[in-house]
């Protein structure tokens, strides 16, 4: 059978499983399903893959139980419920290394990475405990790029470094022949390997620091898939509406959100400005960012200073007081007006909660502005699943 065939089968599969779920009284913590052969013993592949991430001490507070549906067996992981009240009241995550450090001996971006999942108010589906480990590992490229990465921003303007790519008219930057393109992102997007900054807009970052994320795990199980990919970047990129079909795949919608304050490191997240006429402005019609872990977020532009949920949130309402125009008469942003002004909200709390009750819940759908605001996202997007033989991360022709 073919590699497309198998992913096509493992699909319908977790379509199954899902339908099934949706049908059935199930904890409130939904946490992770894997699917396995029949007789595997769900204990058995717990501590198999805590003992992979040098966890075991989580064991304790994880339950594993086998089940069945039409397709085939799976395993369900879930943090115990007290344990995931404890360490993140509400399903918010953003303290959840710290609540840890409390209770494990070495708590790591790793634990902090597996805990968020199996407390997940969603199912995490894999069809094998291979999947989930490349999916843990891809998760900590992300994060290690998205630390890395400092960029300067621009939304009209684009560099990458001369000796790794080159500009095809009409099609974008590609990487040059014999090249690697893990090499070629890290160049373009980490000042510390490249001695240079160059021009990008946030979500083209965002592309980028996933994309170095998964090319690093494909590399390392799925070898054939990584040269595909190289070819395929040597001809044309893959870039917005696309790259998320190709490459992510989404948890939570409008109709069924996310917590607000639920996040897995190695998400890639949304802000919404919910402000119309400052969203008019380009490049700042949100904020697109990593989730670092430890309440943290990355900023492109200064990546010695990352962003809290608060600063964020906060810097995002201020760009209504930022507009102004330049000599064409175009609108533009000054941000050097708002710093001082990001600052005194964070040191005035009853301004701080004002600002916080207007940004810190749900967006808008899009196109629609209202006096509600909110700039957070009801979704997550993370990368698809890569494995020989489960891999749903279909590469177009180049």
């Amino acid at each position: 059978m073919s590699n497309t065939s198998i992913s096509s089968q493992v699909r319908r599969n977790l379509s199954q499983l899902s339908q099934t779920l949706q049908g059935q009284p199930s904890p409130r913590y939904r946490g992770v399903y894997v699917r396995v052969p029949c007789r595997t013993h769900p204990e058995n592949l717990c501590l198999e893959l805590l003992g992979q991430l040098g966890l075991s001490a989580l064991y304790l507070h994880i339950h594993a139980n086998s089940g069945r549906d039409a397709q085939s067996h799976y395993i369900h992981l879930r943090l115990d419920e007290t344990c995931a009240r404890q360490w993140a009241p509400g399903f918010d995550t953003l303290q959840l290394q710290s609540a840890l450090a409390q209770v494990l001996p070495q708590a790591s971006l790793v634990s902090e990475t597996l805990v968020a999942l199996l407390l997940g108010p969603m199912p995490y589906e894999f069809p094998s405990l291979d999947e989930l480990i490349s999916a843990l590992r891809i998760r900590m490229h992300i994060v290690q790029a998205a630390q890395s990465t400092s960029l300067a921003f621009h939304t009209k303007k684009a560099e990458r470094p001369e000796a790794f790519w080159t500009y095809k008219k009409g099609i974008g930057f590609v990487i040059r022949n014999g090249v690697s393109l893990v090499e070629a992102l890290t160049q373009a997007t980490q000042p510390s390997v490249s001695g240079s900054t160059y021009a990008f807009s946030c979500y083209r970052a965002t592309e980028y620091v996933c994309l170095l994320g998964i090319a690093q795990e494909l590399e390392h199980c799925n070898p054939e898939m990584y040269q595909k990919l190289q070819h395929l970047w040597s001809h044309r990129p893959i870039m917005s509406g696309e790259f998320h079909d190709v490459f992510l795949r989404e948890l939570g919608s409008i109709e069924r959100p996310l917590p607000p304050k639920y996040f897995v490191p190695g998400d890639r997240v949304w802000f919404r400005n919910p402000h119309e006429p400052s969203a008019d402005v380009e490049g700042f019609e949100g904020s697109w960012l990593m989730y670092l872990g430890n309440g943290l977020f990355n900023n492109f532009w200064d990546r010695s200073k990352p962003y809290n949920f608060t600063n964020k949130c906060v810097e995002i309402f201020h760009w209504r007081h930022g507009i102004c125009q330049d000599r064409h008469g175009e609108a533009r942003m000054d941000e050097q007006k708002i710093k001082p002004l990001i600052q005194a909200s964070l040191n005035h709390p009853e301004e701080l909660q004002h600002i916080m009750n207007i940004m810190a819940r749900y967006r808008e759908p899009r196109g629609v502005y209202t006096d509600a605001g909110g700039c957070i996202d009801t979704s997550r997007e993370f990368s698809r699943w890569v494995r020989p033989g489960t891999a749903d991360l279909m590469l177009p022709k180049a």
